[in-house]
């Protein structure tokens, strides 16, 4: 599955839980996460999402280290199995295991 897949996937899974995942442009500012994740509730998680096989570059891997170093979450997402274990890591177990019927992880 592609990244752009991917991407569709979770923003269509937040927005049925009332939540936003906000695409994250900013200009002069590579290499910064592709959305902004907010659960009702909870606090906001930067989140770059790349295929099974995909690889971060250096400038994602030190742009995640600076929002880490601000006390941010920001999180990768490797493919459809890291995104059903991203939904059951934030408490939302039903969403996990619809993806994995769904896609059939």
């Amino acid at each position: 599955m592609r990244e752009s897949e991917i991407e569709k996937v979770l923003v269509h899974e937040v927005k049925k839980l009332g939540g936003i995942a906000f695409k994250w442009v900013s200009p002069g500012n590579d290499g910064v996460p592709d959305r902004i994740v907010i659960f009702p509730g909870k606090k906001p998680v930067f989140v770059e999402l790349k295929t099974d096989r995909g690889k971060l570059t250096a400038l994602q891997r030190t742009q995640i280290g600076r929002l880490k170093k601000l006390g941010q979450e920001a999180t990768v997402i490797y493919g459809m199995d890291g995104l059903s274990q991203f939904f059951q890591e934030k408490g939302y177990e039903e969403t996990s295991k619809a993806l994995d019927c769904k896609y059939e992880l």
